[in-house]
């Protein structure tokens, strides 16, 4: 049995964060869960690093796109790396052999009737890499904005290779009837009927205004879209085109991993080209939610596009991955909280998991000298806890293999719960005072074999902490479904580590204190740390609200050397009459910010009091750009 799983390969317009994890960290799972189950995986995630966005990002930091690709590209390697990713392989769209697969991907359109040469007129989001009708774009006035990610779009005409993706309308509407669960979740799929029962309109698939992409193989003027060239990289690394035998035996894909905001590209665009060069389609396509950070969506310039890093360090790779399938139901919109991840951490894995292995190998190690006892008669109390075990193993499997991951660990846990009601029960501290030693050993061998099942069945979730019980109830093989499937797999007379806790609790109130204390700032800093903030004065020569905020302010300030652009949420409190001619503080050295698709080069000081704010300005006139020191 084979298993084809997909990432989304992720830009490399920016640095990886806890949003581009969280997807990849979910298809780990479900990678691992397949393996365990018994399939030949391959697991492929990878960078996009094509496109107009792209370019303008290695062009803003100053280097050759390809180097700056290069930098990026290794950054999401390395994180991959240390969240203990099991990918087959990473792909590249700057890979030679992708790129020769993406020019005979488009040949083949080409040459089955497909693509044909026009001039495209319409609006383009450089963000999104989207083109977009005149009736899909958001309206103010003059002003026109991408109906997906808010910021301005451009105006676009040039000659363009257009993709018949009409022609594929019906043949589209047909496969979503024969195939109902062809997208999931059923909303999304829902979205998916909508746009095709609207019709389809063809698509823009070159471009001839930048050079960083894939030419046309017999038109280098044309370079081809950077959807077109990402879409296809699910074949290119199989080989299509290149590798018969092992493309032959991954393809169809059998999971597209992705977010809610690339649908339509992986759920009409991707299957319409694979019908015109006359490829099966992937049997599944699945759009999970947006995952949030404190209520906001991920954001640089909010401060807020964490680094996962950060929290693996603090709590440990398998709490982060836990908390991620538990907290968050996958498939819909979820908000990451560190609050809530130390809930869980001590509640579900200190408190329920960790502690239940804890007091187990301790009366092994008090009352049997470590050694793993032989069970003996049942009571009806020992034939329960069986029993539920086999209904968990049924749930489980029916919600792993449905990708209903949250659900699948809710189950396992209520079975956490039980272990802990037969082992309270069963009183083995009781049994062992009063010297009923076979009575005891049976219901410590049951609980441990039953804490022992918990470790295979979040062994996809948690893979340390699973190997680490595996460690301490001496089992050495490669752990497989065959060992889920009957009970009594650990061996009796076997050496029982007692050992640390699995997890370690975290102390709320220190916790809450900490988090406030960093929230106002009163974490204490050195002099060097102050000198490198450039505070100066600045003059405000322009100040205007930007379309389609409530909050936000443009201003161009004069620094004396230079006059910058700056993007400040002030808008409930100042009109932008009040700012011009104020003289206010600013942090000069500020990494520049995009904030409703404008570029913020600085930021300006202020404070705020319940519902005041007020600008921090000088007293009296001072030259603009002066050192605040």
């Amino acid at each position: 049995m084979k298993f084809y799983i997909t990432t989304p390969i992720y830009y490399v317009n920016s640095e990886p964060h806890i949003g581009s994890a969280y997807t990849t960290i979910v298809a780990d799972i479900i990678a691992r869960y397949k393996r365990f189950m018994g399939y030949d995986v391959f697991f492929l995630t990878g960078t996009d690093e094509h496109g107009q966005k792209v370019l303008q990002a290695a062009q803003k930091a100053g280097k050759d796109p390809q180097e700056f690709c290069d930098e990026l590209a290794e950054k999401f390697k390395q994180l991959w790396k240390e969240l203990k990713i099991t990918n087959d392989y990473f792909i590249r769209t700057t890979d030679e052999t992708h790129m020769k697969t993406v020019q005979k991907f488009v040949a083949k359109m080409k040459e089955n009737g497909d693509v044909y040469k026009g001039v495209y007129k319409g609006w383009y989001c450089v963000p999104c890499e989207t083109f977009w009708n005149d009736d899909e774009v958001i309206k103010d006035g003059d002003e026109r904005f991408c109906p997906e990610c808010k910021r301005p779009v451009k105006w676009v005409e040039e000659e363009n290779y257009f993709f018949r993706l009409s022609k594929y309308r019906d043949a589209l509407l047909k496969y979503y009837e024969e195939h109902p669960d062809f997208v999931e979740p059923d909303f999304r799929r829902n979205e998916m009927l909508k746009i095709l029962e609207g019709g389809l309109k063809d698509l823009s698939i070159t471009r001839t205004s930048f050079k960083w992409g894939v030419p046309v193989e017999d038109d280098p003027d044309h370079v081809i879209y950077v959807w077109v060239d990402a879409l296809i990289n699910y074949v290119s690394a199989i080989g299509y085109g290149w590798n018969d035998e092992m493309f032959n035996k991954w393809w169809p894909a059998d999971l597209h991993l992705i977010g809610k905001e690339i649908n339509r590209f992986h759920s009409i665009i991707w299957p319409a080209m694979l019908m015109s060069v006359g490829l099966p389609l992937p049997k599944k396509v699945f759009a999970h939610g947006w995952l949030t950070v404190n209520g906001q969506k991920i954001s640089k310039s909010l401060g807020n596009a964490i680094d996962p890093r950060f929290f693996v360090n603090r709590y440990g790779n398998d709490v982060v991955r836990y908390y991620l399938i538990r907290d968050i139901v996958f498939g819909k919109d979820g908000d990451f909280s560190e609050e809530r991840l130390v809930h869980r951490l001590n509640s579900d894995l200190a408190n329920d998991y960790g502690n239940l292995l804890h007091r187990i190998t301790a009366m092994i190690n008090k009352y049997l000298g470590g050694k793993l006892p032989k069970p003996s008669k049942e009571e009806s109390i020992d034939r329960w806890i069986k029993e539920r075990f086999l209904e968990t193993k049924g749930n489980y499997y029916s919600l792993m293999d449905s990708y209903r991951l949250t659900e699948a660990l809710d189950k396992v846990w209520e079975f956490i719960a039980d272990i802990n009601k037969y082992f309270n029960d069963t009183k083995p501290w009781v049994l062992s005072k009063e010297g009923k030693i076979e009575r005891l050993n049976t219901v410590l061998y049951n609980s441990l074999e039953a804490v022992f099942k918990v470790a295979l069945m979040t062994l996809p979730m948690m893979p340390d902490t699973s190997e680490e019980v595996f460690r301490r109830v001496s089992f050495d093989e490669k752990p497989s479904q065959e060992h889920l499937e009957t009970w009594g797999v650990l061996k009796s007379g076997s050496n029982v580590t007692h050992g640390d806790p699995l997890f370690k609790k975290i102390d709320t109130k220190t916790f809450k204190k900490v988090v406030e204390t960093v929230s106002v700032g009163e974490n204490l800093i050195t002099i060097d740390d102050f000198a490198r903030v450039d505070l100066r004065t600045a003059k405000v020569l322009e100040a205007e609200k930007v379309p389609n905020s409530k909050k936000l302010i443009r201003l161009i300030v004069d620094l004396g050397t230079e006059r910058r652009q700056i993007v400040a949420g002030i808008a409930e409190y100042y009109k932008p009459e009040e700012l011009v001619g104020k003289t206010i503080i600013v942090v000069a050295n500020l990494k520049p910010a995009k904030l409703m698709g404008i570029e913020s080069q600085g930021m300006l000081l202020a404070a705020k009091s319940n519902d005041t704010l007020r600008l921090l300005t000088v007293d009296g006139e001072i030259t603009p750009g002066a050192k605040v020191s």
